[in-house]
């Protein structure tokens, strides 16, 4: 990694990051626990495995590592934490679409902050694969998009801002570790879930699906995409999220034979060909 240049340390990172994501809505599907356990275990977990992790990696300094995160990591926790707890809302009062469809407009909402706050302007290279990822997400689910609970769209669009503020914050403060804010943010969200869990039994499979889904899908990619902004613009980070859209529906057909449509394909083939291209072009440029 010391040999890499920042534009390829920070796609490497983000695409790993969301590599170790898109087992995840397959996981989801094969769990049987109602959504607020699911949410409290998804920043419990987490919060236990990373903290771990954080107590061995900086030992001694681990408390200066905590309170250097500052007002910056404050923020990032709130951001992180409340993002985590809207998606959930979102899903369970509008359709799944109108959600995915908001969530895609992470890259575009993080592009603006970025050219307004950090007066990183992205390049028309980046804003082409912006539009075009979007745009391909639009198509995926044209036939799904409904007229649903303007509550849920709200809290859909919600999220997409956290994550576009989430990852203008990381690369504000890229020479910061906000892991430990993102450490705080899980446990945030698992403090409000806690609040709504009615039974926070894991039976047969959870008992392995559930922590095997925090760790993996949860745990490793938040660590990892909290790191890539330090390296590569907030936006460019953000398009790789996108990835999942496609991705993550070929795991589902892989193992459980749930065939994605045609719209999924050929949409998920352009999101896939213009974030490999986008990537190209500027790990070539540095």
């Amino acid at each position: 990694m010391r040999n890499l240049s920042d534009q390829k340390k920070g796609s490497l990172l983000a695409f790993i990051g969301v590599l170790f994501i898109t087992p995840d809505s397959l996981l989801i599907r094969l769990s049987n626990i109602e959504t607020w356990g699911l949410l409290f275990y998804r920043g419990f977990i987490p919060f236990i495995a990373v903290l771990l992790g954080l107590i061995l990696f900086y030992k001694s300094n681990f408390f200066k590592a905590l309170l250097n995160i500052g007002y910056t990591g404050i923020f990032y926790a709130i951001s992180f934490s409340v993002c985590n707890v809207t998606f959930i809302i979102s899903i369970q009062n509008t359709n799944v679409a109108n959600t995915l469809i908001m969530v895609a407009m992470a890259p575009m909402l993080s592009a603006f902050l970025g050219a307004f706050f950090l007066k990183e302007i992205p390049d028309k290279k980046t804003w082409f694969a912006i539009i075009i990822t979007f745009l391909s997400v639009t198509y995926i689910f044209y036939d799904s998009v409904k007229l649903g609970n303007i509550i849920g769209d709200i809290f859909g669009f919600i999220t997409a801002l956290g994550l576009a503020i989430n990852a203008n914050l990381a690369r504000y403060a890229k020479d910061r570790d906000l892991v430990p804010a993102a450490v705080i943010g899980k446990l945030g969200t698992a403090a409000f879930a806690f609040i709504f869990v009615k039974n926070f039994s894991l039976i047969n499979t959870d008992i392995i699906i559930v922590p095997l889904m925090c760790i993996m899908c949860v745990a490793i990619p938040f660590v990892l995409v909290t790191i890539a902004p330090r390296f590569i613009t907030a936006a460019e980070v953000n398009l790789f999220f996108l990835l999942e859209v496609i991705v993550g529906p070929i795991w589902v057909w892989i193992v459980i034979s749930e065939k994605p449509s045609f719209e999924t394909i050929l949409g998920g083939a352009v999101i896939i060909v213009t974030i490999g291209l986008h990537s190209f072009l500027a790990i070539k440029k540095t």
